[in-house]
């Protein structure tokens, strides 16, 4: 999940090593001399929060309970998760459902096996005075969001709007900061904390609020399922396992996350677990858990309903053959 924070020197260069050290090879997936066996998790972005279930089962056994060695992988600012999965490079990665549909169109051949995030905490953030309230309010504004943003395409579809200007989102909220007319796009989990530690109040509307609300989910290749049908229910039930703990008591995790995050800090780590927990984006409507990694057959064909209607697919796309729901019990 991709933030405004800094990237520190390390995780670049761990990133980089990966990189050359991936290139070429082919995940297999053997058993090692251990009994485990490994498995690579392609990461949205660096180790932060948002990821914090992964690094809890990883942490506390659960991957290891399961027969896997699970190691995690950095992306890079300009990485693709899906291209590293899709080549082989790594057995899972991270992404969201709409992605996923998407890939398909454009020939890339992955299936999502569970539900990270029931809600993408994607919203748009404006400063406390400013006359957004709701998503008609963007007519005539200017929104600071990624070029192709396609919850943006769906908004001015939704909602006729003609008069919005977009311009590229940066990974910093300095520009925000500087002008009080400002709207950018940002995760609730993190660009407010910063804003409000720089002594700005703001607002913010979550882009799921207005109909387009795709899952984040964890994903592999359809050969893969075929193949180790066994790996991936295992992976998905520690991940479950990790993201119910994580909930529970993050602390331990965000300790771990620090070390191998350093731009990070305890106070936004803090900020970051409190919305993941109080705001239902892990367990969906139900408070007990019961729903981490759950999806729905209707909530896919929703989104693949959005997007064929904003000509976003690029070829036939079958949406039930995107997804399973047999490794979430």
């Amino acid at each position: 999940m991709r933030s405004n924070k800094s990237i520190p020197f390390a995780a670049v260069s761990l990133a980089v090593g990966l990189a050359f050290t991936l290139a070429g090879c082919r995940t297999q997936s053997p058993v090692t001399q251990g009994g485990l066996a490994p498995v690579k998790l392609q990461l949205d972005w660096y180790p932060q929060p948002e990821q914090g279930g992964f690094f809890t089962a990883q942490m506390l056994g659960y991957y290891k309970a399961e027969g896997l060695d699970v190691t995690m992988l950095p992306l890079p600012q300009y990485g693709s998760a899906a291209q590293v999965v899709a080549s082989g490079n790594a057995d899972f990665g991270l992404g969201s459902s709409d992605q996923i549909l998407d890939w398909n169109s454009n020939g890339l051949p992955l299936i999502a096996v569970a539900a990270t995030m029931q809600h993408d905490p994607q919203a748009i953030m404006v400063h406390q005075n400013s006359p957004v309230r709701n998503f008609k309010d963007l007519e005539g504004h200017t929104i600071a969001a990624p070029t192709g943003a396609t919850w943006l395409k769906y908004v001015l579809l939704r909602y006729n709007l003609h008069q919005v200007r977009q311009i590229p989102a940066a990974l910093s909220i300095a520009n925000f900061l500087a002008d009080p007319s400002y709207v950018q796009q940002i995760f609730i989990t993190s660009e407010p904390f910063f804003a409000r530690q720089a002594g700005v109040p703001v607002r913010t509307l979550l882009i799921s609020s207005s109909g387009y609300d795709p899952y984040r989910v964890q994903f592999t290749t359809r050969d893969f399922v075929a193949q180790h049908a066994d790996i991936a229910a295992r992976f998905v039930r520690a991940s479950i396992r990790g993201w119910r703990e994580y909930l529970r008591n993050p602390e331990p995790t965000n300790a771990l996350l620090l070390k191998l995050n350093p731009a990070l800090n305890p106070a936004q780590e803090t900020y970051t677990a409190q919305p993941l927990r109080d705001g239902g984006f892990i367990t969906g409507g139900d408070s007990t858990g019961a729903e981490t990694g759950r999806m729905t057959a209707d909530r896919w064909m929703a989104t693949y309903e959005q997007l064929k209607s904003l000509g976003i697919l690029h070829g036939p796309v079958n949406p039930a053959a995107m997804y399973s729901l047999e490794f979430v019990r």
